[in-house]
């Protein structure tokens, strides 16, 4: 009965499909590595065991990195652009807004060069993303957004702007390291800066990775990752271990596919890094009621003890405690609400799903989204274990016996408001209501 514990625990299925997917060169949405990933993917879910594993391609917008630069006074400042940021170069008076907390752009910003941080005080009552602070940006009429990094090491975070309606943004947007946006706020706050951004935005093609274990019935329970990642970096914890974590459930699923009651379908999506396109382009094409669950795995593996973050479904955090007891391993399920990951558009429906990620102790994505995000940061120790426990989970939830209740979009609306999102995600643009 336990003999799939111990394969688990010493089976080297996921950890090489990560080695694979670090050691390509790029995995950036639209891209030729990025299908490759897709398509190494596809291959692993396959070999593991699951059937019918294929591809599904859909249009995206584009975005190819050129050179970008800040030059303030005689220095040029590294910075490298933020994805889906338009070309341009533009100056302003540089005005450093320290966390960027949505009061701090409550002031003369029409022409500047705003500058915010990546992370929020140890008192403010949630975080505030990224593309939160640019658009607070573009609405106060700011010229240019520049985001520093919380993390010491000299590491320029990247992360998309733009919309689902305007893909592209609206003003030119950098990032720079911690040290970098020291300097300038220390030495240049006041003073005329430029910043200048090339990108190139072509159409392309993104695709999702499906495959499926167990009996063909009409509901499902969805196990998901995202296969690309930004360009500067590995993608190691953000997220390879992710859709390593799915091929690795899928192997140990293979062995024991006779004890699920309920189809288990894995989809690795694309396009996440750049508005969650694989996902949204999955969750509107899919009928909601038959999904029972979405374990979506984003961010797993960075450290030793799993998140799942249950997105107010109380029937979700009932199937982690009973899993957390079974095997005598702690998972944490915290309650709230997390709009930006690839279970999203399935929750937006009213749909039960888990955020799954490790907890690093770090506010914000620490080495995430930065040129460190890479192999060496990450254990096969503990993506072995969140594979047991995880796998364990995704029976509990296809069990005949398991119930898990949809919520109204009403209900996901209330709570957004109740835990101070909604207003966030008007200014993005992503209020789904």
């Amino acid at each position: 009965m336990t003999d799939w514990i111990g394969e688990t625990f010493t089976s080297d299925v996921g950890w090489t499909h990560l080695e694979t997917l670090v050691d390509l060169d790029t995995r950036m949405a639209g891209t030729d590595g990025e299908r490759r990933a897709a398509e190494a993917t596809r291959d692993a879910l396959a070999d593991a065991g699951a059937r019918d594993a294929r591809l599904e391609t859909f249009p995206i917008q584009g975005w190819e990195r050129g050179r970008s630069a800040i030059r303030a006074g005689d220095t040029t400042q590294d910075c490298i652009a933020l994805p889906r940021s338009p070309s341009g170069d533009v100056t302003g008076e540089l005005v450093d807004l320290g966390y960027g907390l949505p009061a701090d752009f409550e002031c003369d910003l029409e022409g500047k060069v705003v500058m915010a941080a990546s992370d929020v005080p140890d008192w403010y009552d949630r975080y505030l993303h990224r593309r939160e602070k640019y658009y607070r940006a573009v609405e106060a009429g700011a010229a240019a957004f520049v985001y520093a990094n919380h993390v010491e090491g000299c590491l320029p975070p990247t992360g998309s702007v733009g919309t689902d309606g305007a893909p592209i943004g609206e003003i030119p947007a950098v990032g720079v390291s911690k040290e970098v946006g020291a300097r300038l706020g220390r030495r240049f706050e006041g003073d005329p800066v430029s910043v200048s951004v090339e990108a190139d935005t072509p159409e392309a093609t993104s695709q999702n990775v499906h495959a499926e274990l167990g009996p063909d019935t009409d509901a499902a329970v969805l196990v998901t990752s995202h296969v690309d990642a930004h360009d500067i970096a590995e993608g190691a914890g953000d997220n390879g271990a992710g859709t390593a974590m799915v091929v690795e459930i899928a192997r140990a699923l293979a062995g024991r596919e006779h004890e699920l009651d309920t189809r288990v379908h894995f989809v690795a999506f694309g396009a996440e890094e750049v508005g969650l396109v694989g996902s949204h382009h999955d969750a509107e094409r899919r009928d909601p009621e038959s999904v029972v669950a979405v374990v979506n795995n984003d961010g797993v593996g960075r450290a030793r003890d799993l998140v799942c973050e249950t997105q107010g479904f109380d029937d979700l955090a009932d199937a982690a405690d009973r899993v957390a007891a079974r095997l005598d391993h702690p998972i944490d399920a915290p309650p709230e609400l997390g709009p930006h990951s690839d279970h999203w558009p399935y929750v937006t429906r009213g749909v039960p799903g888990y955020h799954v990620y490790a907890d690093t102790g770090d506010v914000g994505r620490g080495w995430g989204h930065t040129y460190a995000d890479t192999l060496d940061k990450l254990d096969p120790r503990d993506l072995r274990e969140q594979a047991i426990l995880l796998t364990e989970l995704v029976v509990e939830l296809a069990a005949e016996g398991t119930a898990v209740a949809h919520r109204s979009t009403g209900e996901i609306a209330e709570q957004l408001e109740a835990e101070d999102l909604a207003e966030g995600m008007r200014v993005i643009g992503d209020w789904p209501y």
